[in-house]
């Protein structure tokens, strides 16, 4: 079956639309990390996720607000700063806010690596979205902000669930 044919057999109702996106969704997550991960010359598509964010902050980041920014685990931002450790993207270091915390920092191969190996994958965006509109990537990137608040909705619901079973 051909991604098509599903759309098409998912267009019907509300329903099957909802189930579509949310496939979609996942599927297009796994397809851009196996491109960009045979592609992006010496970090995988999460390494590179994490050094754009910890290169973003005005301030050292902890491993816990790095998972919350990425939607995944302390522990998962831990693995990927060792890897980025080791190949001198960034260091880690005690907060100094909180003792207990470490804080991801980055390097000054951080900063040359986004000013000259990011070029190619400013290049790879581009080609990814040259098949849509201003428009239309305005309205998306509005619809995927919504769809950020329906996930913050969705884990708002679960912990209270979880919550209301202790």
């Amino acid at each position: 079956m051909k991604f098509d044919e599903l759309l098409t057999r998912f267009s019907n109702t509300t329903e099957n639309q909802r189930k579509a996106i949310f496939s979609t969704l996942f599927i297009t997550g796994n397809k851009l990390q196996t491109l960009f991960d045979s592609h992006i010359p010496k970090v995988s598509l999460k390494q590179f996720m994490l050094l754009s964010m910890v290169r973003q902050s005005k301030e050292p980041l902890t491993f816990t607000q790095l998972g919350n920014l990425l939607g995944c685990s302390r522990q998962n931002i831990k693995k990927l700063a060792e890897i980025l450790a080791r190949k001198g993207f960034i260091t880690m270091e005690q907060s100094p806010l909180d003792i207990r915390a470490m804080c991801i920092c980055p390097t000054e191969k951080v900063n040359d690596y986004f000013q000259n190996d990011f070029l190619e994958y400013q290049e790879d965006l581009k080609y990814l979205f040259e098949v849509y509109t201003e428009k239309e990537i305005e309205t998306l990137f509005l619809l995927l902000s919504k769809l950020y608040a329906g996930i913050e909705n969705l884990e708002k619901k679960i912990a209270d669930e979880r919550c209301s079973e202790s």
